[in-house]
């Protein structure tokens, strides 16, 4: 009985972590984003946030916060582009297998866990936007490959880099908010 109800409260926790973390998704990638130059190609800050909500919650939130809040950011904006809405889907899922390691829920996030971190995450944005999302682009919508390749590693150098600055500070930030194991004495 009482595995039924903590996987019901899981369940429920994260519902509603992908429907707020879908909203934020949308107003960051929608109002914060920096244009780069490289036309379709912005400084998100969508990508340290969604590192945040799959370090929290895990790759699954991670998967679906990502995967819907683009969505809801290109069909209010220009219309979906499904080779991009997937990637950020499998961005945040890399992100939540990153992060399985991490203790931030118990107040853990020390030097090594931002080297860790860091590493993870610079691999899932490379191989994300500079490899999966061109690929998909040429696929689905027969684009030059020139041009989404350099769309592709333009993306994937800033959201490393927005990433690494930004996510670490929200990881660390988060993990203080948290009681660290074992920090309470019993009086």
């Amino acid at each position: 009985m009482q595995n039924s109800k903590n996987n019901s409260k899981f369940s429920l926790t994260s519902i509603v972590a992908i429907g707020i973390g879908a909203a934020v998704f949308f107003i960051l990638g929608r109002f914060l984003s920096i244009p780069t130059g490289v036309p379709n190609t912005n400084i998100e800050t969508t990508y340290p946030f969604l590192a945040l909500i799959s370090a929290i919650y895990g790759p699954i939130v991670g998967f679906f916060v990502g995967f819907i809040g683009h969505t809801i950011k290109d069909f209010l904006t220009f219309g979906p582009w499904w080779s991009w809405i997937i990637c950020s889907g499998l961005a945040g899922l890399g992100f939540g297998l990153v992060s399985r390691k991490l203790k931030i829920n118990q107040g853990q996030f020390n030097k090594t866990d931002i080297i860790k971190f860091n590493i993870g995450q610079a691999i899932v944005n490379l191989v994300t936007w500079a490899l999966a999302a061109p690929v998909l682009d040429i696929l689905v919508y027969s684009e030059p490959a020139n041009k989404v390749f350099t769309q592709g590693i333009v993306s994937g150098l800033v959201n490393l880099i927005a990433t690494g600055v930004l996510g670490s500070i929200l990881l660390a930030a988060y993990a203080k908010t948290r009681v660290a194991s074992g920090s309470l004495d019993k009086e």
